[in-house]
């Protein structure tokens, strides 16, 4: 089911969409409009606590997460700075608005704690299975092949947009499950710097980062991600058609990010629409179709196996077989069913042609769309 983000009135300051704020997360969220984004993607450091260089087999150094920014004096120091980047992160989002966090076994338990202890509410937590992880070069565990995703929304009765209908449709029309597996960033995708090294140790690939926005945000919305990076949430929610908000304290990762989205062209309007649900969409009443002429009273509709033939009334109920009733009611009492879609039930014969009455509602919504999106 898809639900819809009610925008919540922000303060009148401008919020600084599609930009890379420098600076400390937590200062720089304080910074912006309270409840004045929709989402919130966030990458924290995972305080890896590294003992000494990584070496393969062949004596060759990992290149690993050993970046000033992931260390931190101890788990207590590591818990004070969760604290304050999720409160922050709880004032800058909206009403209904959703966060996704992700890390590996060493952080996410402890960030899912405070997450709890803030009052968000824990919707899922996501699998994200590398179909091909850096093998454990020491031998003494197992591969670290997953990290953990939990996506919350700001509170239990939150309206956080779920775009179910989407995800199925990436998922070849089979429920998206919470286990996701996909590569990790490399070849062309990963960005170096000027030496020819990774430009950032943990890049996340851009296919995990399409399938959190299609599947939780809209065009338009307003995506915030404090532990911006290389940007590949700002490139990702530009191509997308949603706006972006980024924080990243060191400037090495700023000028890549930039240098990245700049490169970035939105995709066309058309291609950004994606699949709702059926609840999601106006409701039209059969008797719309008959106010408009699209069927007239005493026009005969035939069930889908054409073994029923029943007659239009013009208030838009159906009469035949010696009773009455709603296109689903009718549809239902002669199947002998509890319940009938008289939309696909029932159908009006065109050019010698069976058609769906569905095909009109279908046409009086494209209509409706298509008003809703003319300038007043």
């Amino acid at each position: 089911m898809t639900k819809h983000v009610s925008r919540s009135r922000v303060s009148a300051r401008p919020i600084p969409l599609n930009q890379i704020l420098a600076g400390d997360c937590v200062k720089v969220m304080n910074s912006l409009p309270e409840s004045s984004v929709d989402l919130i993607f966030a990458d924290p450091p995972y305080n890896l606590q590294l003992k000494g260089e990584l070496h393969r087999p062949d004596n060759s150094k990992v290149d690993a997460v050993d970046d000033h920014w992931d260390q931190f004096s101890g788990f207590a120091a590591y818990d004070r700075f969760t604290r304050d980047w999720l409160a922050a992160a709880r004032r800058v989002l909206k009403p209904d608005g959703a966060m996704w966090v992700i890390g590996s076994y060493h952080n996410i338990y402890r960030v899912g704690a405070e997450l709890q202890n803030q009052g968000f509410w824990i919707l899922n937590d996501v699998v994200w299975r590398k179909s091909n992880p850096m093998p454990n070069f020491r031998g003494k565990r197992l591969t670290n092949a997953h990290e953990t995703m939990i996506w919350v929304s700001k509170s239990e009765n939150a309206k956080y947009t779920f775009n179910y209908e989407a995800l199925k449709s990436l998922n070849e029309g089979v429920q998206m499950r919470s286990d996701w597996v996909l590569p990790i960033c490399t070849g062309g995708e990963r960005l170096k710097d000027k030496d020819g090294s990774k430009a950032h140790p943990t890049q996340k690939p851009e296919a995990l980062l399409h399938r959190i926005l299609v599947g939780s945000t809209n065009p338009g919305d307003v995506v915030l991600d404090p532990f911006f990076g290389t940007g590949t949430t700002g490139a990702v929610a530009k191509m997308l058609g949603r706006d972006f908000i980024g924080i990243e304290r060191e400037e090495a990762y700023r000028e890549v990010a930039a240098k990245r989205i700049a490169r970035v062209r939105k995709f066309d309007n058309e291609a950004l629409v994606t699949t709702k649900a059926k609840r999601a969409e106006p409701r039209v009443p059969f008797g719309q179709v008959i106010e408009r002429g699209m069927l007239r009273p005493g026009e005969e509709l035939y069930s889908t196996d054409s073994r029923y033939k029943v007659k239009v009334r013009a208030d838009g109920s159906l009469v035949g077989h010696d009773m009455k009733g709603s296109i689903h009611q009718l549809g239902a009492a002669l199947e002998g069913a509890p319940s009938c879609n008289g939309w696909t039930y029932w159908h009006f014969r065109r050019e010698g042609r069976m058609v769906p009455i569905d095909m009109l509602r279908q046409q009086i919504r494209a209509e409706m769309e298509a008003e809703k999106g003319r300038p007043n």
